[in-house]
């Protein structure tokens, strides 16, 4: 602490020493037996030093911001230390879930029992510290590919309503999660403040390593791209480690199971394999945007109990795409 005047002459002054000591230029300095107290008369400047001297042995005072900083617990979701990393394949994901998916048995557009299902797997992992985002479809209420031409509908018209169609999906499955307290925030490609947050890349940032779950909706804002292809983005664009595709198989076979009953599953499969086959895993753009940015994509069945959880871990389940289940290097 420093106070200067300008009238009174320099003088040092250590408030912890029981006999302070004091060097001034002018006319004598007058001190009481109070520590720190003093009585002065005509100076021109008064300098007083609060530091504790080095002959006393006193320690220097540390830094506030470093003590803050040093004393700081860094806490990881529900109360687990960062520094306790668990030995898990990724630490973040990007979980895709199909429209299809969320409606179950078809009875209904969405199926209660199919969101809670997804909310009670995301729990269990989002617990051990792995950060969990979700890209969702919305086949169940209007695929706009579909649509496209219906009643004089554009397909630019089309597919903005079956955006819509995925922000519906999104706050159904927020509210599910929710409700078994789990934080989870909604994002959208356009602007809709009043149900949800515009998409921001450092705020889904931000809300992952708080351990808060975000679930993209509205796909990537922009007719004649799939969900699919949203999802790959955002993985990109979040630095996720891969896109875990939820379907209603069990992952990628040679033929289609439902018509040829002895379809092999692929166990992996690179991205030249899945292009050149034309395997129907995701549209080329999708696929493509995985390749450049190394993303590796895991084809899984949702309605296999348990498999969410084990595809967020890292566990073998489905059908790996561009790596090895023993590492995360995508190959091609």
């Amino acid at each position: 602490m420093a106070v200067s005047t300008s009238f009174l002459p320099p003088i040092s002054f250590n408030p912890i020493s029981s006999s302070s000591s004091s060097s001034f230029m002018g006319p004598a300095l007058v001190k009481t037996h109070h520590q720190g107290s003093f009585i002065m008369g005509q100076f021109r400047r008064l300098v007083i030093n609060c530091s504790a001297s080095s002959d006393m042995g006193a320690s220097p005072l540390p830094d506030p911001m470093n003590l803050r900083h040093n004393n700081m617990s860094s806490m990881a979701p529900f109360g687990m230390q960062i520094n306790e990393k668990p030995s898990y394949k990724w630490r973040r994901v990007l979980l895709k879930v199909s429209g299809e998916a969320l409606a179950g048995d078809h009875s209904q557009n969405i199926d209660p029992k199919v969101t809670m299902a997804i909310a009670r797997e995301v729990s269990s992992v989002t617990r051990l510290g792995i950060e969990v985002a979700i890209v969702v479809g919305g086949g169940n209420i209007f695929r706009g590919s579909s649509r496209a031409g219906c009643s004089g509908l554009d397909r630019s018209s089309a597919d903005y309503i079956g955006m819509l169609a995925t922000v519906m999906n999104a706050i159904f499955l927020q509210a599910t999660m929710e409700s078994i307290g789990i934080p989870t925030r909604v994002q959208t490609a356009f602007r809709m403040s009043e149900v949800a947050e515009p998409y921001i890349r450092r705020r889904a940032v931000r809300h992952l390593e708080k351990g808060r779950v975000v679930i993209f909706a509205a796909g990537t804002g922009n007719p004649f791209f799939t969900t699919d292809t949203a999802a790959a983005l955002r993985c990109a664009e979040i630095n996720a480690e891969v896109v875990l595709k939820a379907t209603n198989v069990d992952g990628v076979y040679d033929d289609d199971p439902r018509h040829n009953p002895n379809a092999q599953l692929h166990d992996t499969l690179t991205y030249h394999e899945v292009t050149s086959k034309d395997l129907s895993v995701m549209d080329m753009t999708a696929i493509t945007l995985c390749q450049e940015n190394n993303i590796p994509v895991v084809v899984f069945n949702l309605t296999k109990s348990g498999n969410i959880a084990k595809a967020i871990k890292g566990e073998r389940v489905g059908t790996l795409i561009g790596g090895t289940w023993n590492s995360t290097v995508a190959t091609t």
